[in-house]
């Protein structure tokens, strides 16, 4: 390989190639890139010439730059990796969204926060070349981030959250799903009815009872959502108690605190705002020695599979969560080909299980 003037290898150039295959430029360049008609026998001379002189292909860097595209379309989490990576929802929406952007030619590129923030900063997503980005949990403690995409004009498609002006997104009746399943308790005699909520505002920093200045500084619409929704189907307000993630131990320790009270008082049905916190609460209920369902009904929200309950089928809200991420695949793909999708709105499912029965006596 040629020796630049410092001693190092020389970067060898598709120039450089052509030359060695004694073909024009161009010639050499749809050979690599695999957009036009090159012979065989042509094709075979460039990729020989190339193996030669260690050529690997144009370099991506100078290929995007040229494109005025990356590639890449960024998704912002707004919580640790390590959460993320635990959640079936968050895992199964990241899967629909390969199994539509993977086709198109794209690659992800994750926008995690940490345990100290609540996203990425405005300054890791200044810089950072995307061609899009799917903000889950759109807005609220996101704002700062997803203002600075928008101040450079890359192109967001939400995922949940608050409704920003110019952003399609991707939705459920977090409100309407809850209202139902609230009503299926109120149906079989449930009025002392707790709730175990999703962290309200990130980072997850709080847990303990939802007071009314806490949740007067709520900015998760989706919490907030499920939490109305219960209210809305009992006619008062309720009990809450919020988490600091929405895991199976957050559940456990909830249910621990809710349930420690004396039978006349402790809550007849819990509804939790996902169903890993609902397994928790149903660990803690029979850790306390509490039948499910005769001594206490519990509902989930999301549908996932609960193995950790064994035979115990829980009832809870299905949503569709690898439809969420392709659909929001697709509008990523037809925002970058010129078009603005519309929101979307996806259908939820009350799905009964036997984690429910009659309010006891």
């Amino acid at each position: 390989m040629p020796r630049s003037r410092t001693g190092t290898a020389a970067r060898p150039t598709l120039s450089k190639v052509a030359d060695a295959a004694g073909v024009a430029v161009s010639t050499a360049s749809l050979v690599f890139s695999g957009s036009g008609p090159v012979s065989d026998a042509t094709r075979k001379r460039v990729l020989d010439a190339a193996d030669r002189l260690g050529y690997a292909g144009p370099d991506p860097v100078a290929r995007s730059l040229r494109q005025g595209r990356s590639g890449i379309v960024g998704v912002v989490i707004g919580e640790r990796l390590l959460y993320a990576f635990r959640d079936p929802v968050a895992v199964a929406l990241l899967d629909g969204l390969t199994e539509e952007l993977a086709p198109a030619g794209f690659g992800l590129l994750l926008l995690s926060g940490s345990s100290g923030r609540t996203g990425p900063t405005p300054a890791q997503v200044e810089r950072a070349p995307l061609d899009a980005v799917v903000v889950e949990s759109c807005g609220g403690d996101d704002a700062p981030a997803v203002a600075t995409l928008q101040h450079r004009g890359v192109p967001i498609i939400g995922v949940e959250g608050t409704r920003l002006p110019d952003v399609p997104m991707v939705r459920i009746d977090n409100h309407g799903a809850t209202v139902e399943l609230t009503r299926h308790l109120v149906e079989l005699g449930h009025h002392r009815i707790s709730v175990v909520t999703l962290p309200m505002r990130l980072p997850g920093t709080h847990r303990g009872p939802l007071t009314g200045p806490r949740r007067a500084t709520a900015t998760s619409t989706t919490g907030i959502d499920r939490l109305r929704g219960v209210e809305d189907a009992l006619g008062n307000a309720v009990a809450a108690w919020e988490t600091s993630d929405g895991l199976i131990e957050e559940g456990h320790r909830a249910g621990l605190e809710l349930l420690a009270g004396a039978p006349h008082r402790r809550p007849t049905a819990v509804v939790a705002q996902s169903d890993l916190l609902a397994v928790g609460v149903v660990h803690a209920a029979r850790e306390l020695g509490l039948r499910i369902p005769e001594d206490l009904s519990v509902v989930g929200f999301d549908g996932i599979d609960t193995p950790w309950l064994g035979d115990l089928r829980l009832t809870t809200v299905e949503q569709p969560m690898t439809e969420k991420g392709r659909a929001a695949g697709r509008m990523v793909v037809d925002v970058l080909a010129g078009t603005r999708p519309d929101t979307v709105l996806l259908p939820t499912t009350l799905r009964v299980g036997s984690s429910t029965g009659p309010a006891p006596e």
